[in-house]
């Protein structure tokens, strides 16, 4: 196969193209590096692109490993013929791979392999092939009735015939047209049957008590959710097929003969399909369904994500960050405009102690004390009870107060962390776990990459999808967000610099040792000096590490170094030097330098390169979150008394999910808002329509108090 052809056709590209990218992942470039200063050799192919490239790349490489390795393995057995290579050689898919190699597999004793080793395997084609013979099929089998066939229990016509079944029953369940004709039968026909193990029960599973969709039409998250009813023995699952129309297609695959071996063939078929192929063709089934289910899980968890570390940083809040509780209090940590940490303590407006007046005491002379202009509540709990308090305490003394709700999830992971010990040593992990609530508001990106992605909790049945194929997606998510935001090498963590374009978590350790041992860095040219960042290192990395106030006005910007040149004389011709750039750039630099086309051509660069390069030069060290939607504050509390049908509200998508979008709206549990009620129009998925942190309208369709349940819309009067 040629892979680069394949993968040509299979995306839409151009194989120069696709041969260029494959190239530089092959040098050990990285997916950011290659999107942004790479775009001429792969036309332009963003990270998206590249990624899915990257992935089926891995895909057929293995493919072609895996058939030498079965060409290989049938050949030493000795049964390799020259048609069977060829179907191995011209498989697109592991599965037919695997399904051509089924028979000639090592596998556990079976019936079938113990009537062949009897010598029945004579009998076995004769029922196969429809001999006609002048006596009955006893009387055919009569004669393999050896002393070997008896000695392994085949000492009667009837038991030699009952082998010879059994390994024309093997041999038509591995046969491999066989297994993809009964594979696809199986997928259009089937259905997804659920049954309760405990009818009385009450348990989330109540709905898949009595349940069955086909196969072909069950949405995912059904999937998910009845694979974990199963797993927690609540639920007993099978595939629906109507076994007599699988055996009568399967049948059909022979030619039919009026003889004494044909009710014998019909016997072997159906045991062949009953016995060996539908219990394996079931759990191949399913286990697609949950590979397709997972896999578009993981997808709107990564999406998910990616919105919400693209969320626009709240820049110049001063803030009180409570991290609310009951027994053991709200825990305070007030934060400067960079999230230093300028005081910390304990306050107890919620039950058991309920100290009112001692809290708003407290928010008054830290509001005073440190010019604070923005309060954060955890949204965990006892953050209904905090954040009536703290509504209060800004109508009654503080109106030019604003407040806001964060997610909390994964908080509590970072607080404990090694991480968070090792950067807040003197701190207690609640005190930790308050200041990542405030920094959440200031910085998004930067305080959410110390916490494990999947324990961010954006997803949809997290738990139970392939932690390993998680972790890899949402890693690659977070690498792509921290590239495109861009990093300050001098004030990044290590959590941070770890996602930069070629920065290995040690040469992160490295880069923060190195500052501290240094001072700041005022030269991208010094990352040359930081142990183990090596000359590849420094060519992914560079362009996305920014020095701010350095000795060259470049060093701020998305410009990589080996462009400085081009960069310089971009400037040159619009009459600007790089010294002037500032932080405001240069607006109108294009028209001033010319054509764009015709200034690639005299300064050697590529179109697309010199277009980002200007563009850089426009707007120096832009960042992209500054077009997020703006965080929605509060004033004043709502509670979910508050709220009745038809009433109109702003608030914010916290999590979509397969069926709908999670909506804050400003009391304590989020609104549901349904697929159907998004819009309007068709929505195949809700990611098509809402993201997470987008500022939405809302209508209030249904509150269900007594189970803190709200039913939104986005479209009014529906």
């Amino acid at each position: 196969m040629d892979i680069i052809a394949a993968l040509a056709q299979e995306l839409n590209l151009k194989p120069s193209a696709v041969e260029a990218a494959v190239a530089l992942i092959d040098e050990g470039n990285t997916i950011p590096f290659i999107a942004r200063y790479r775009k001429e050799a792969t036309g332009g192919m963003d990270d998206v692109a590249l990624r899915t490239l990257d992935d089926r790349l891995s895909y057929l490489r293995n493919l072609e490993q895996r058939k030498e390795d079965v060409i290989l393995l049938i050949g030493t057995q000795g049964k390799l013929t020259p048609e069977l290579e060829a179907e191995i050689r011209a498989a697109t898919q592991l599965q037919r791979v695997e399904d051509l190699y089924k028979p000639y597999r090592k596998k556990r004793q079976t019936r079938a392999q113990k009537a062949r080793e009897a010598g029945l395997e004579p009998l076995a084609n004769m029922i196969i092939m429809q001999v006609t013979s002048k006596g009955s099929p006893l009387e055919a089998a009569a004669p393999f009735v050896t002393p070997k066939a008896a000695e392994a229990g085949y000492d009667t016509p009837e038991k030699a015939l009952a082998g010879a079944q059994d390994i024309v029953a093997e041999t038509v369940a591995e046969d491999p047209e066989n297994v993809a004709d009964l594979r696809s039968f199986t997928e259009s026909t089937g259905e997804i049957v659920s049954i309760a193990v405990d009818a009385d029960e009450k348990t989330p599973y109540e709905p898949y008590y009595d349940f069955s969709e086909p196969a072909r039409k069950i949405p995912n998250h059904r999937i998910l959710a009845i694979d974990r009813g199963e797993r927690e023995g609540k639920l007993r699952v099978h595939v629906g097929v109507d076994a007599q129309a699988a055996v009568a297609r399967l049948g059909s695959r022979w030619p039919r003969r009026q003889g004494g071996f044909a009710p014998v063939l019909d016997a072997a078929v159906a045991d062949g399909y009953k016995r060996l192929m539908a219990p394996s063709l079931e759990r191949e089934l399913r286990a697609r369904l949950t590979v397709r289910a997972q896999t578009e899980a993981i997808r709107v968890f990564a999406k998910n994500l990616e919105s919400l570390l693209s969320a626009r940083p709240v820049r110049g809040a001063r803030i009180i960050s409570l991290d609310p509780g009951y027994r053991t209090g709200c825990k305070v940590a007030v934060l400067d405009e960079t999230g230093k940490l300028l005081d910390h303590g304990v306050v107890y407006p919620t039950p058991p102690r309920r100290d009112i007046a001692g809290t708003k005491r407290e928010l008054a002379r830290l509001t005073k004390r440190y010019g604070i202009n923005t309060i954060v509540i955890g949204n965990g709990t006892a953050s209904r009870e905090t954040e009536e308090v703290v509504s209060d305490f800004i109508a009654e003394a503080a109106p030019e107060l604003r407040y806001t709700i964060v997610n909390e999830a994964g908080a509590s992971v970072y607080s404990a962390s090694e991480l968070a010990s090792r950067e807040y040593p003197d701190l207690d992990v609640t005190t930790r776990g308050a200041m990542s609530l405030g920094r959440r508001l200031q910085d998004p990106l930067a305080e959410l990459v110390k916490i494990p992605p999947q324990s961010i909790g954006v997803g949809q049945y997290q738990h139970d999808l392939d932690q390993a194929e998680l972790a890899r997606t949402l890693g690659h998510v977070v690498e792509d967000v921290v590239n495109r935001v861009g990093v300050d090498v001098n004030t990044a963590s290590a959590s941070l610099l770890s996602y930069v374009s070629g920065i290995t978590p040690t040469v992160a350790q490295n880069i923060v040792a190195y500052r501290e041992e240094h001072g700041a860095f005022t030269d991208r040219r010094q990352l040359k000096e930081v142990p183990k960042l090596g000359p590849k290192a420094f060519q992914n990395a560079a362009g996305f590490l920014r020095i701010a106030g350095g000795a060259n006005p470049l060093d701020a910007t998305a410009v990589h170094p080996e462009s400085y040149g081009v960069a310089r004389e971009v400037l040159k011709r619009a009459g600007v030097t790089a010294d002037e750039l500032g932080s405001g750039g240069v607006p109108d630099i294009q028209q001033r330098a010319g054509s764009v086309a015709m200034l690639a051509g005299e300064l050697g660069c590529g179109i697309l390169t010199l277009i980002d390069i200007i563009a850089e030069l426009e707007k120096p060290g832009r960042d992209p979150r500054d077009d997020a939607p703006e965080v929605v504050f509060s004033r004043a509390a709502l509670s979910i008394d508050d709220l009745e049908a038809g009433m109109e509200l702003t608030g914010t998508v916290r999590n979509v999910v397969d069926f709908g979008a999670f909506v804050d709206v400003g009391v304590h549990q989020d609104g549901l808002v349904h697929i159907s009620k998004l819009s309007t129009r068709f929505v195949k998925h809700p990611s098509d329509v809402v993201a997470v942190g987008d500022t939405v309208k809302v209508w209030v369709e249904r509150v269900d108090r007594e189970r803190g349940k709200i039913s939104l819309t986005m479209v009014k009067g529906k």
